[in-house]
């Protein structure tokens, strides 16, 4: 049974349209949070993938981040040249160019997250974990839908 129709589908507070501004000043608030760092969000966000084994190659970043191939090659070679993450033949496979978190991306990431979940926390004000917890279930069967109609969904499972 549908949700919407097109007759009174609201776009100022329909789910979709209302996902994409969260996650707009939510992108906001992470940008002033991580400023101490000089790091954008979609740097952070390449750390937070390598870190927790969400991605550990470039198209697969590229992928999370919906982000254009030659930009991430850049912000790779920045996230570099800055020391906080290398690139490394794959052992499974020669060709493969992995990508992995240097030992001050390591020490300096955590702070990284704590700002990051500083921000998530400000978001969730007045939500109980519960309720957290349902919205992330919620959310959960939203990508399960997109995969059942034959979308990729970037990004490892979350493990349990």
């Amino acid at each position: 049974m549908p949700i919407y129709d097109s007759a009174t589908f609201d776009i100022r507070k329909a789910v979709p349209p209302m996902l994409g501004r969260v996650r707009a000043v939510f992108l906001s608030a992470l940008e002033e949070r991580l400023a101490p760092f000089d790091i954008k969000p979609a740097d952070y966000i390449v750390l937070a993938s390598l870190a927790n084994d969400v991605a550990d190659t470039a198209s697969a970043v590229c992928s999370l981040l919906v982000h254009d191939p030659g930009a991430m090659t850049r912000k790779i070679d920045a996230l570099e040249q800055r020391g906080l993450v290398r690139r490394v033949r794959s052992e499974e496979d020669r060709r493969a160019i992995k990508l992995e978190l240097t030992a001050e991306g390591r020490k300096v990431f955590p702070r990284m997250l704590d700002a990051a979940v500083g921000v998530a926390n400000d978001f969730l004000e007045g939500f109980s974990k519960a309720e957290v917890r349902q919205m992330e279930e919620f959310l959960q069967r939203m990508l399960v839908n997109a995969r059942a109609m034959g979308f990729e969904v970037p990004g490892k499972e979350a493990r349990k």
